[in-house]
């Protein structure tokens, strides 16, 4: 007879940092030997700033706007949110240049994609999105539908889950004008299939937007191999841009001629310094600007994007996958014998960089955990999001969280 095999066991969490190739990068992050804070676990939330950052600010303050004043806009600063697009969709995105802009906040850039693809399919009255889609793209699609008055068809999606060929198969059809879905789940960290979901859009003739936010800069994102028609994501996650840093906005260069976003602001038009009579869009991606662009706001996220670039989108997948296997495993031994549940995918192809878990008492244990310097974030009805940002969170520092949550439990 065969010997049983002997399960192996857990490798700690020293053993883990000790051997992971991308623990160098952790030291680059402004306040991680800072231990009033033993564990930051919001990471999908807000990024730590990077070290680079604090110089790159300074500097720019001091050179950039106090030397150069006024002559900045000429010099530099206009080209910024192409020149970051360019960036982002290189190295995060999958994009070609002159696809991706960095301009306004997450919710009007998607007003304003939403709003323009629906106008250029006037004879289909029906948006698509699940249900249990973030709050802003939800209500962003609603008053657009109420407004032109369309439609909403909801996709259902698993509470511990996300949206599946066969759920969005079910309401797409003749009818559908646009398809708006989250590339990874805001609360269960379901990671969707973008290819197969973009593909079985297409074949209902129509347009596919992907939010981007909680995947971008954890997960290799392909948006022209996947033949994604618009996508929007923030840049304040795992791209370590700051509270409030601008969203960006990808639009496929074979639709750049077909839409016309709604917010005809001065510096989309064809010529802002011409201060001519009526609106003229700029030709290519910069036709979906509208405002002044938040310089400032914009230039920390250009650290994190090296950094992915040094690192490698890939390794930082590997690492991303590492950190939520481990954290799933130390939920199973260490919470759910006390109580909590699981609440995201346990097969690591369909998850993000963040896991959910569940118990009746995580709304005041949140609270507790934060005076401790133990910091994940809570989100109804009952749920504790691990939020792990693979070049920024250590092993140790999981083991840290999970530990705390244990012992408030207990």
């Amino acid at each position: 007879m065969e010997k049983a095999q002997t399960a192996q066991p857990m490798a700690t969490s020293l053993e883990l940092d000790a051997a992971d190739p991308l623990a160098p990068f952790r030291d680059r992050f402004a306040g991680v030997g800072d231990m009033t804070i033993p564990a930051y676990l919001d990471g999908n939330s807000l990024g730590r700033p990077l070290k680079a950052s604090l110089q790159r600010m300074q500097s720019f303050i001091q050179d950039q706007w106090g030397g150069r004043l006024i002559r900045g806009w000429d010099e530099s600063w206009l080209a910024l949110p192409e020149q970051i697009g360019n960036e982002l969709g290189k190295t995060v995105l999958g994009a070609a240049d002159g696809q991706t802009i960095v301009a306004d906040s997450t919710s009007v850039l998607l007003y304003k994609l939403v709003r323009a693809a629906v106008a250029a399919r006037p004879e289909r009255r029906e948006i698509v999105i699940d249900r249990d889609n973030f709050p802003t793209d939800r209500f962003i699609v609603e008053g657009i539908a109420s407004e032109l008055g369309m439609s909403v068809r909801w996709v259902e999606a698993g509470f511990d889950g996300g949206v599946t060929a066969s759920a969005l198969g079910a309401v797409v059809g003749s009818r559908t004008s646009l398809v708006v879905l989250s590339h990874v789940a805001y609360r269960s960290g379901h990671l969707a299939d973008m290819e197969q979901l973009t593909a079985l859009v297409h074949q209902a003739g129509a347009l596919m937007l992907w939010d981007l936010c909680h995947s971008v800069g954890a997960v290799p994102i392909d948006l022209d191999a996947c033949g994604v028609d618009l996508a929007v994501g923030c840049t304040y996650k795992y791209l370590n841009g700051g509270p409030g840093a601008p969203a960006f906005a990808y639009v496929n260069d074979k639709h750049h001629d077909l839409l016309r976003q709604p917010i005809h602001g001065w510096l989309g038009s064809q010529d802002p310094f011409g201060m001519g009579e009526g609106y003229v869009p700029a030709s290519g991606i910069r036709g979906f600007a509208s405002g002044t662009p938040p310089i400032m706001g914009m230039l920390c996220m250009q650290d994190m994007i090296e950094l992915i670039g040094l690192a490698g989108m890939e390794a930082v997948r590997e690492k991303s996958i590492r950190l939520t296997e481990y954290a799933i495993a130390l939920v199973d031994e260490r919470l759910t014998p006390i109580g909590a549940s699981l609440s995201s995918p346990r097969d690591q192809q369909l998850r993000g960089s963040h896991i959910t878990v569940d118990h009746p008492s995580f709304e005041a244990i949140t609270a507790r955990l934060w005076k401790q310097g133990i910091i994940p974030d809570f989100r109804k009805p009952t749920g504790i999001r691990l939020g792990l940002s693979p070049l920024s969170t250590s092993f140790t520092e999981v083991e840290r969280g999970i530990d705390a949550i244990a012992a408030q439990l207990a």
